[in-house]
């Protein structure tokens, strides 16, 4: 279930290069909104062919530190960011304090989020009570209470046994289970990819195979219930090669790749900069070109931010006492933009359904649409402009973005979400 407010009544167009794969539509247009929805699409002359409009993005992986850590994040905040992100809507993960593991912890943060969140929030609740791994959460009263699907995100579900009656029970309220894939017998105090650089720096490794060991195994288990799955992060070459065998096997299974695995490898934790310290490790060049071509063959279906606000005394610390995680909401575009598009990776459109419809597809969530009679969901994109990444540009309120004090190509002028215009602000 995704929290909205409603949409005041209003009028409003946008001009420009609009391409929206799922609609097959690249041309020169006018999209006029009126009340919320699109009434016209126009066509135009001409337009700068760097000024597009896109379907506004959908993230399926924040954390929005909400409750526990409002230092850190709150919902205002981090739907903020979003916003400025050209996101319409988001997906807030359950590994808060308390653990979103009843409904009455979820029901409060549906409140909360109805009044605070300036872009629609959906939630996730814990597959199992605290996270734990040991026994299941209520999931049927979770889902009645609005949860979109299932995760102990941050913690992989270590017993296959509590998995398979996972995706039983999840079976009964029609929603996903999204797995962090994770061996920790394997990982163990890894603090990066485990491979020539950790050896390099001293550093414990953090073996890819601990992932994709895991993948396979989760497979394997969806496949015999034949209930769906969705893998989170995805980090390693393996588990990409273990997605795509499943799905031609027609295993139903969705997968989402993060910005940071799409753009860095193991080099860039040369510099113990403790913003690159993001679990799962951004890994080796293998595996990041392996990742890169899973997002352009539709392999990994989705890119997902995996916001992870961490407050600065935090991550100023030795990079092996900092804890994992980076932001990603006002950066994600940009950043693929650069390192992707602009250098013939990967196709703009390709990145923009996997931004917007490939998520919202893989949880159910409306797809957002540019044509007529479709409630406005609209980014508009400058793909030519070039900005500095600054800390205090932010509107999250926490600035751990490995992004910092870098030049990226690509910027988003406006976003209209669920019908009104969210940013500018």
């Amino acid at each position: 279930m995704l929290v909205r407010r409603d949409a005041p009544p209003s009028t409003l167009s946008v001009e420009g290069r609009v391409v929206d794969p799922t609609e097959g539509i690249d041309a020169a247009l006018r999209v006029v909104v009126e009340n919320g929805v699109i009434t016209a699409l126009e066509p135009l002359a001409g337009m700068s062919a760097s000024r597009v409009i896109a379907p506004a993005f959908v993230d399926p992986h924040v954390h929005l530190r909400t409750p526990g850590r409002e230092d850190e994040e709150t919902i205002a905040s981090g739907t903020a960011a979003a916003a400025a992100g050209g996101y319409c809507a988001i997906v807030a993960m359950p590994n808060t304090d308390p653990v979103v593991d009843t409904a009455a912890v979820l029901g409060a943060l549906v409140e909360r989020a109805r009044e605070e969140a300036i872009v629609p929030t959906a939630f996730m609740a814990s597959i199992t009570k605290g996270q734990r791994g040991d026994e299941l959460a209520e999931l049927g009263e979770l889902a009645a209470a609005g949860a979109v699907a299932f995760t102990d995100d941050g913690r992989p579900v270590v017993s296959a046994g509590m998995l398979r009656r996972a995706l039983l029970y999840a079976a009964i309220t029609g929603k996903v289970l999204a797995l962090h894939e994770e061996d920790p017998t394997l990982a163990g105090d890894g603090q990066m990819h485990e491979g020539v650089v950790s050896a390099a720096l001293g550093l414990a490794g953090w073996p890819s195979i601990a992932e994709s060991t895991m993948v396979e195994r989760d497979l394997a288990l969806a496949a015999y219930e034949q209930r769906p799955v969705h893998i989170m992060h995805v980090s390693a070459a393996a588990s990409v090669e273990a997605v795509r065998a499943a799905k031609a096997r027609g295993v139903p299974v969705t997968a989402e790749v993060t910005p940071h695995h799409l753009c860095l490898t193991d080099d860039a934790v040369r510099t113990l900069d403790a913003n690159t310290k993001m679990n799962p490790p951004v890994r080796s060049a293998e595996d990041r070109e392996a990742l890169v071509e899973g997002l352009r063959d539709g392999t990994l279906d989705c890119v997902a931010t995996d916001h992870a606000p961490h407050a600065r005394h935090e991550k100023d610390v030795p990079f092996e006492e900092a804890p994992f995680g980076v932001t990603g909401l006002e950066t994600a575009f940009a950043a693929l933009n650069t390192h992707l598009v602009r250098t013939g990776a990967v196709p703009l459109a390709t990145v923009l359904e996997r931004m917007s419809a490939g998520p919202a597809r893989a949880f159910a969530l409306p797809v957002p649409r540019i044509a007529v009679g479709e409630v406005a969901n609209l980014v508009l994109l400058d793909l030519d402009e070039e900005w500095e990444v600054r800390e205090e540009a932010f509107r999250s309120l926490s600035a751990n973005s490995w992004l910092v004090g870098e030049a990226l190509t690509g910027r988003v002028l406006q976003t209209v979400a669920d019908g009104r215009s969210v940013f500018p602000a």
